[in-house]
C-alpha cells in the first residue's frame, strides 16, 4: 500500500488488536457500537476509524477513515475570506456515537468536561461501511429523517466500493460492482427529501492507482452512476467525490480521475471532498481543492468539503499518520466557511477514534480525544 493511502476500519468490527490502553478500557475507551453485518476486518497496527453510531434502529456500521499522510505540505498563506456557496441550515449531530456513549457513562472522569464541550457537542459524519443491502435503506433513513425532523443537515458516508483500500487493512465492501450498484440503489432510497451531504467513498478515486486501467474505468463508471442515483433519489442531496488530500496526488492527476468518475457533471456531483481522517491544514486544503476544481472543469457551482476534525496543528513533519502526537482539533464543522468554492468544513472522522496506535482501531479512546481537545491548536 502506498504511504499516502487511507486505511479505514469499521468501528466495533475489529477483534484481537492489542492496545497500550487495553488495561484501562473500562474508563478510557467507549464500548464499540453494535453494528449489524459489519465486515470482520483483520486487525492491523495502524488503522483509522469512522465516526458513526448505531442503535437498534439506526445502526450505521460506522467506519473510520484515516489516511496516512505522505509528506507535510509547505504552509501556505491563508487566502482572503470570500463569500462561499453554502448549503442552508445547520449540521446534524447524530444522537448515537462512541464519544456520546463515553460522555454519558463517564460523568466523573476528569477529562469529561473537555471532551464533552469540545468534541461531543459537534456534529460528525455517519459511516455505512458494511454491505448489508437488506438493512441499509432503513439505516440511512433513520439518520436522514432524524436530521430532517430537526431542520438540520446530516452527513452520510457510503463506504462499500469493491476492492477498497486496494485489498489492504480495510478490504471489504460489496463483492463486485454489480452488487455495489444495487447497494447504492438501496442506500439512495433512504435519503428522503431533506437536505443531506453525501461523502461518496473515501479513497475510491485517490487510491485508484493500484487498479488496472480496466478495473479503474469500471470503478469510475460505478461511481458516476452512484452520484446520478443519489441525486435522482433526492434532488436536495449534495454529493461529493474523493479528492484525496494536499499531500497526495497532484491536482491535475486527481482532477483527470475525478472527471472520469463523473465529478464534473452536475447530474452526479456537487464537487469534491478532501483530507478525510488526515491532518493537512485547512489553508493547504483550500488551496489544493481550488486547484483540483479548476483542473476538473464543470460548472462554477461545484465546490469542496474539507475534513477539519484533526488538522488544527497540521500534518506531522515526519509523515506519521497513526494517532500522531501533537495534533489538535481543527475548525468546527460549519456550512458557512467564508471561502469561495469551499462549501463546508466537516468532521468526517470523529476526533478520538483511534487509528490503532493509541487505542484499538476504530475505537473512541478518551486519552487520545483529550490530547486532541487540549492541544493549543492553531485555527488552521
Amino acid at each position: 500500500m502506498v504511504v499516502a493511502a487511507s486505511m479505514v476500519v469499521a468501528a466495533g468490527a475489529v477483534a484481537g488488536v492489542l492496545s497500550p490502553f487495553d488495561d484501562r478500557r473500562a474508563t478510557d475507551e467507549a464500548a464499540p457500537a453494535e453494528v449489524s453485518a459489519s465486515p470482520r476486518l483483520a486487525p492491523l497496527p495502524a488503522v483509522p476509524s469512522p465516526s458513526a453510531p448505531a442503535t437498534a434502529e439506526s445502526s450505521s456500521a460506522p467506519s473510520p477513515s484515516a489516511r496516512p499522510t505522505r509528506s507535510p505540505s509547505p504552509p501556505r498563506t491563508r487566502t482572503k475570506r470570500e463569500r462561499a456557496a453554502t448549503v442552508p441550515g445547520r449540521l446534524y449531530r447524530h444522537p448515537d456515537s462512541q464519544v456520546l456513549e463515553w460522555v454519558r457513562s463517564h460523568s466523573g472522569d476528569p477529562r469529561h468536561a473537555v471532551i464533552a464541550s469540545r468534541i461531543a457537542r459537534q456534529p460528525a459524519a455517519v459511516w455505512f461501511a458494511d454491505h448489508s443491502p437488506q438493512t441499509v435503506t432503513a439505516r440511512v433513513a433513520a439518520v436522514t429523517s432524524g436530521g430532517d425532523a430537526l431542520g438540520r443537515v446530516p452527513v452520510v458516508v457510503p463506504y462499500a466500493i469493491p476492492g477498497r483500500d486496494c485489498g489492504g487493512h480495510s478490504q471489504g465492501g460489496a463483492p463486485d460492482l454489480n452488487a455495489y450498484d444495487a447497494w447504492i440503489d438501496r442506500f439512495a432510497a433512504g435519503l428522503g427529501s431533506g437536505e443531506v451531504i453525501v461523502v461518496l467513498e473515501p479513497d475510491s478515486v485517490a487510491q485508484a492507482e493500484c487498479l488496472s486501467a480496466g478495473e479503474r474505468a469500471d470503478r469510475f463508471t460505478s461511481l458516476a452512476r452512484a452520484g446520478r442515483v443519489l441525486k435522482a433519489a433526492n434532488p436536495r442531496a449534495r454529493v461529493y467525490f474523493d479528492a484525496g488530500h494536499s499531500g497526495w496526488n497532484a491536482p491535475g492527476k486527481q482532477a483527470a480521475w475525478l472527471r472520469q468518475a463523473g465529478a464534473a457533471s452536475p447530474e452526479s456531483s456537487d464537487g469534491i471532498f478532501s483530507n478525510v481522517s488526515n491532518f493537512h491544514t485547512t489553508a493547504d486544503e483550500v488551496a489544493y481543492d481550488r486547484r483540483v476544481l479548476d483542473a476538473l472543469g464543470g460548472p462554477a457551482s461545484l465546490g469542496a468539503v474539507i475534513d477539519t476534525s484533526r488538522n488544527g496543528n497540521g500534518a506531522p513533519a515526519d509523515g506519521e499518520w497513526c494517532d500522531p502526537a501533537g495534533r489538535g482539533l481543527g475548525r468546527a464543522p460549519t456550512l458557512s466557511t467564508g471561502e469561495s468554492r469551499i462549501d463546508a468544513y466537516r468532521w468526517v472522522k470523529l476526533p478520538g477514534e483511534s487509528d490503532g496506535c493509541k487505542g484499538r482501531p476504530g475505537t473512541f479512546t478518551a486519552s487520545y480525544a483529550y490530547d486532541l481537545a487540549s492541544s493549543d491548536a492553531a485555527s488552521s
